[in-house]
């Protein structure tokens, strides 16, 4: 008994030792995150729209500084438009124009922090009076908003972030063996990962099959021909989110006498995590960490347990923050523009347009290539059909055909061709003379607040016929009246 008792103590001092041995693992950080509340009003987005008026009001006729307030406050609830386009996908905000802009759009004053830049008031070609604006948004506060108007109005508004798709890849490897041999792939440890975030309503996917699934439709569209099916094709994701780690163990066994029983014991000596947001590019969580008191009698169990570990980094929320990233930067290059103040008039174009936070024309070369700088709301789905549908509609609507068209997307670099077989000058005409492509896909609402003359909404019902059409169907004579123009032309 006494041999026993004492075997059992020196097996303790052992196992003491051997942990005592190795460093901290994840240690808790010393400087806490700031609450979510305590950071409400301190997430912002800055903003560039243009704002419009119709000088022929009667109000405004008689007094041109109220028009100049009008024009601030709708450039203003443009900007706000666009941040609500982080969280609301462009249909849905059109749908509920009417409810968005009572609860939201009109809250101008609590909602800007601040007013970083504006242009001097001008009336173009169209009739409108133009102005644009770049301010600063809390952008916190108009996501508590659109979650309150969710659930009093029981209607779905805000992006369906749930349900991402993850993918897992965890490796371990014996501390002892030469740095030149590789990493095993644990299924043990990823299959624990697994569990933990299909708990969550997430999907776990394979990297490996979507890209051989990408490989073979690639090839077959090259075969047909099919440009667009391959520009989709080139950024089509298996996941939303990647995550690898890599565990190393060292086997340490030692005799314990007078018996000299054998004791095998696995140590973790460092472990490694990162997470990667593949519709960004962005690292999210790297973590490199050497642990402490972390060992285990069995391998298999010491894999389970790097599962777990590396399973209590992440959370439900953890992911749907990241998820819910405001914006993303693309390099926009458009091929076919004759000249520079073209180029210009088309990033003025941009501006307005609702998916567009902020336009930077970089260069322009005497090749006819017009490169910008474009910051899109949100980060998720098909970015080719977000141009298609948000940039290249809205403007061949404006110009009557379809002059511009998608030629490529690679990475972060999304080229758009310029081609008229028409009269090039007239076309690019249409640029001033009508109203702002963002109008081609406003709503009937948004264009009786805002068209007070019918010589304008004639020149509206020419980018916009179908919300032209709504409001004369509504019985507005004024569009009525536009429609009619429209049709005997």
């Amino acid at each position: 008994m006494v041999v026993r008792l004492r075997m059992i103590a020196q097996l303790g001092v052992l196992t003491g030792l051997m942990l005592l041995g190795t460093s901290a693992l994840f240690a808790q950080e010393t400087k806490q995150q700031a609450s979510p509340a305590a950071n409400a009003e301190s997430k912002t987005i800055v903003v560039s729209a243009e704002g419009l008026a119709d000088p022929n009001a009667d109000e405004y006729k008689r007094d041109k500084g109220i028009m100049l307030d009008a024009l601030r406050e709708d450039a203003k609830r443009q900007a706000i438009e666009k941040a609500v386009g982080t969280y609301v996908d462009s249909s849905t905000l059109v749908e509920n124009y009417v409810l968005i802009k009572d609860r939201v759009l009109t809250k101008t004053q609590g909602l800007i922090k601040q007013v970083i830049k504006e242009s001097e008031p001008w009336q173009g070609q169209d009739g409108f009076m133009h102005l644009l604006i770049k301010v600063e948004v809390y952008l916190t506060k108009i996501g508590d908003s659109l979650k309150d108007m969710s659930k009093t109005e029981r209607v779905s508004l805000i992006k369906d972030y749930g349900n991402p798709k993850i993918s897992v890849a965890i490796s371990a490897r014996d501390a002892d063996r030469a740095s030149g041999t590789g990493p095993e792939r644990s299924q043990i440890a990823e299959n624990v990962l697994i569990e933990q975030l299909t708990k969550f309503g997430y999907r776990v996917q394979s990297e490996e099959q979507t890209e051989t699934l990408k490989t073979e439709i690639s090839a077959k569209a090259q075969i047909d021909n099919q440009v667009e099916t391959v520009v989709s094709v080139a950024r089509l994701k298996a996941a939303d989110f990647s995550i690898v780690g890599e565990a190393k163990f060292k086997k340490i066994t030692a005799k314990l006498p007078p018996a000299n029983i054998e004791v095998t014991k696995y140590v973790l000596t460092s472990m490694s995590i990162k997470c990667v947001s593949n519709h960004t590019g962005q690292i999210i969580l790297s973590k490199n960490e050497v642990p402490k008191n972390r060992s285990w009698a069995d391998e298999d169990v010491a894999v389970e347990e790097i599962g777990k570990l590396v399973g209590q980094e992440f959370t439900k929320e953890f992911f749907e923050e990241h998820l819910m990233q405001p914006s993303k930067i693309y390099q926009l290059k458009v091929l076919g523009l004759p000249d520079y103040d073209t180029g210009t008039m088309f990033k003025k174009e941009m501006i307005g347009l609702r998916p567009v936070l902020n336009v930077d024309f970089r260069n322009f070369s005497a090749d006819g290539i017009s490169e910008y700088e474009v910051e899109f709301a949100g980060t998720r789905g098909n970015f080719t059909d977000l141009v298609n549908d948000t940039v290249v509609k809205p403007l061949n609507g404006k110009f009557g055909g379809n002059f511009f068209k998608l030629a490529s997307a690679q990475g972060e670099v999304v080229s758009v061709q310029f081609a008229c077989d028409k009269d090039v000058k007239a076309t690019l005409s249409r640029m001033d003379s009508l109203p702002p492509a963002s109008l081609a896909q406003a709503s009937p609402e948004r264009l009786k607040e805002l068209v007070k003359d019918e010589s304008i909404m004639k020149k509206v019902a020419e980018v916009n016929p179908d919300a032209v059409k709504k409001l004369a169907e509504s019985g507005s004579a004024l569009a009525g009246n536009a429609m009619n123009a429209v049709k005997n032309f």
